[in-house]
């Protein structure tokens, strides 16, 4: 298979010579570069992809963009053949759309994790970070029994969910598993169904990971064909975040925010690189969530102790207040001794490291879904001096917070 990566761009052809045009002006410079965008606009992950594309443009290179409609398996867009383009930056999702861009002989960045183009440079969601992120959501909330609704047509599908299965292992527990009996073309209502036999089938309470939203979305609907009630019973975990799907399921969605934007970012800016004829490695670069957004089908706490339950609840609740294990004590009628005995044996960590993770995923949320400034954060978290908070912060997660924010692709502290 032929190497594409390192292909140097095409020159704009010289047009006829024009004796009346000072020499200078005959033979002009392509004022932007051409790219051509092949991916699906259909969801809500593609579309964010494309604000990455568009922000790395605006902030580097005025480019001329060709983006055509496209669904989840549709094939080449035929104007590509002839079109006489820079680069292109493709969800490499068939052999049509693989070898139509390898005939093209353009610089290529692929956002698909299928690799038919093993050779071309590719940025993909990192799902191991993804796996853990959910691993971390679940056993925090006091779950013993896990599942993965995963999607066999796709390759994203059967890699998210054996970083799962290795993620729940590494936590000590066991982890089942959707594999239908049913082929690639069924009705969405048999699907379900037969989801819904699987989900009576397990221990409860317990918590299931789907492979994307849309997944998550039929996992609800099972439970609610079969009578099973989430979260208690069920708690349902999707990835991709679309508020849209999440916040028209019943109940709404939880689901894993991945850093979309920075994808498209990142493939935009290896894509530049490219087309300057210079090589890029490594080939694969994996971008890592932005984290969690909680919804009510995730909002539970499952730990048969009602003193730890109870305590969970209050630190969730006065996540915002600079609270201390000693807080949490006149609301639980336990000794200090025997309340942290019970964080270790079920939860694996102490009330103030509970306290603390709490509090520094919230300003974790902070720094990525807005621009507000650590002045800002540390004051709505009750935090007395911002330096305080970023020596925390940095002590914490092994980034500052500006560090933490510019890696997640927003804009560095004011």
């Amino acid at each position: 298979m032929a190497d594409i990566s390192s292909v140097k761009p095409r020159s704009a052809k010289p047009p006829a010579t024009d004796p009346r045009k000072p020499k200078a002006l005959q033979w002009p410079i392509r004022a932007r570069q051409r790219v051509a965008l092949i991916f699906e606009t259909s969801n809500a992950y593609a579309r964010t992809l494309l604000q990455g594309v568009f922000a790395y443009a605006r902030e580097n290179k005025p480019w001329s963009f060709s983006l055509v409609e496209q669904g989840h398996s549709d094939e080449a867009p035929k104007w590509l053949a002839d079109w006489d383009g820079d680069g292109i930056i493709a969800r490499i999702k068939n052999r049509s759309i693989a070898d139509t861009v390898l005939a093209s002989g353009l610089p290529t960045v692929d956002l698909s994790v299928g690799r038919y183009l093993p050779s071309l440079p590719a940025v993909e969601p990192d799902d191991d970070a993804i796996a853990h992120l959910a691993t971390e959501h679940f056993t925090k909330r006091g779950f013993k029994n896990f599942g993965y609704c995963g999607d066999e047509l796709f390759m994203l599908s059967m890699r998210r969910g054996d970083a799962f299965r290795r993620a729940i292992y590494s936590a000590g527990f066991p982890c089942h598993e959707f594999k239908t009996r049913l082929g690639p073309n069924v009705a969405i209502s048999r699907m379900v169904a037969e989801i819904g036999e699987w989900l009576s089938g397990l221990p409860k309470p317990v918590a299931i990971f789907a492979c994307y939203d849309v997944r998550g979305q039929h996992v609800l609907d099972a439970c609610c064909n079969h009578g099973l009630v989430v979260p208690d019973e069920v708690a349902v975990l999707g990835v991709d975040n679309d508020e849209l799907l999440c916040e028209m399921s019943t109940p709404p969605l939880s689901s894993v925010i991945p850093n979309a934007k920075r994808t498209g970012y990142e493939a935009a800016r290896l894509l530049d690189h490219l087309m300057r004829g210079e090589k890029v490695l490594p080939l694969e670069t994996r971008i890592e969530p932005l984290g969690v957004s909680l919804r009510q089908s995730t909002d539970v706490l499952a730990v048969d102790d009602s003193h730890v339950a109870m305590a969970l609840r209050f630190i969730r609740e006065h996540v915002s207040d600079p609270i201390t294990p000693g807080d949490v004590l006149r609301v639980v009628p336990l000794p200090r001794r025997s309340l942290e005995k019970r964080f270790r044996r079920l939860l694996n960590r102490t009330l103030h490291d509970e306290i603390l993770s709490v509090r520094l995923n919230r300003v974790k949320q902070f720094l990525t879904e807005t621009k507000l400034s650590l002045e800002q954060i540390a004051e709505a978290m009750s935090y007395e001096h911002p330096e305080y908070l970023s020596v925390v912060f940095k002590r914490e997660v092994g980034l500052s917070p500006r560090e933490f924010r510019r890696r997640h692709g927003h804009t560095g502290l004011r």
